[in-house]
């Protein structure tokens, strides 16, 4: 059978109570509580419950198989203080992706999130990578902003990040790049301070070495790879400017992008500039919008519309919809082989 595996989706449903934790155990970290709080967690029917009314329901409507879920992006909050509460918030928010996946093990697989601090301890990142990995997590997503829009952190290609890169090689597992929320009031989080991330981030790529010192690390770049197919013709001319080589030799043997696109143009744009190797399905399921276009009488992030009408033939289409997934999360195409898919 063939797949359509959805490449970025997110536990956005989660209940009144998680949130309720979450807003406490912020106070406690920013010195506003004496009191730490401890997380009531959701009862496994509740979990299940919620799961099968929201994504799965959206993923049966919209016709995809498979959805790597990974927990709120928004909620990440590594600009929280702390180490300790980051590696409790990554632990406590993996371990329920991981629980969804144990109910719906043919419908989900996990990506986890990771307790990075605005400080920056990235054995404890690697901790918990390889914990998740142990559990079945098939990638991660990395973010490459803590501060939340300061960017006070390294750029990517800078060596600081070195032995991150080194442990996803090593376990076999790509980074989704997905930044938290912003903590800047003229950010917007979706509609700003996630598009420049993608964006940046495109542009640190084209100026450092990061895959040449590092040539089986996988990227995503989400949200369609933010402006950068757009503005393609302007990064092949950087790059000619700082001397790199071409962008198809620089990055895209390592770099992907995602259709979290919404309107038939800019999925058209993206295609039409962007090999189909390089592009993975993605709607970013229960994300950024929740709204329907007025024009279309559809939801604006049922992406999976606008790449039918593309015309692409059965190998695009496969590649797109299962192919490229499988070849960049080889965990992922393990999990499903062992299931039969």
């Amino acid at each position: 059978m063939s797949l359509v595996i959805d490449c970025h989706g997110h536990f956005t449903t989660e209940p009144p109570e998680h949130h309720a934790f979450r807003t406490a155990q912020v106070a406690y970290a920013e010195g506003k509580s004496l009191e730490q709080p401890i997380y009531p967690g959701i009862p496994d029917k509740q979990l299940h419950d919620i799961i099968e009314a929201n994504q799965l329901k959206i993923q049966r409507e919209r016709g995809s198989h498979v959805t790597l879920l990974s927990p709120r992006a928004s909620g990440m909050g590594h600009h929280v203080p702390g180490l300790a509460v980051a590696k409790d918030w990554s632990r406590l928010s993996n371990d329920n992706v991981g629980r969804i996946v144990d109910m719906f093990p043919d419908n989900f697989a996990a990506v986890c999130q990771l307790p990075q601090t605005v400080d920056g301890d990235l054995s404890a990142v690697i901790d918990e990578l390889e914990r998740c990995v142990e559990n079945g997590f098939v990638g991660c997503n990395l973010n490459p902003d803590p501060s939340g829009g300061r960017w006070s952190a390294p750029p990517i290609y800078d060596p600081w990040w070195d032995p991150m890169w080194e442990a996803m090689v090593a376990l076999q597992v790509p980074a989704m790049i997905h930044v938290s929320s912003s903590c800047e009031r003229c950010l917007h989080m979706t509609g700003a301070h996630y598009i420049n991330a993608d964006t940046a981030v495109f542009m640190q790529l084209i100026q450092g070495d990061l895959f040449e010192r590092h040539p089986e690390l996988k990227l995503i770049i989400p949200h369609g790879g933010g402006a950068a197919p757009y503005h393609w013709g302007r990064y092949r001319g950087l790059s000619i400017m700082l001397e790199k080589p071409s962008l198809d030799t620089h990055l895209m043997n390592n770099l992907f992008f995602d259709t979290c696109v919404y309107h038939q143009a800019g999925i058209d744009t993206l295609f039409n500039v962007v090999e189909v190797k390089n592009i993975l399905f993605g709607s970013e399921l229960l994300g950024a919008v929740k709204a329907i276009d007025p024009e279309t009488g559809h939801p604006f992030d049922d992406t999976k519309r606008y790449i039918d009408q593309l015309g692409l033939d059965d190998d695009q289409r496969h590649a797109v919809f299962e192919g490229n997934a499988r070849r960049v999360y080889p965990l992922l195409d393990k999990r499903l082989r062992e299931r039969g898919l």
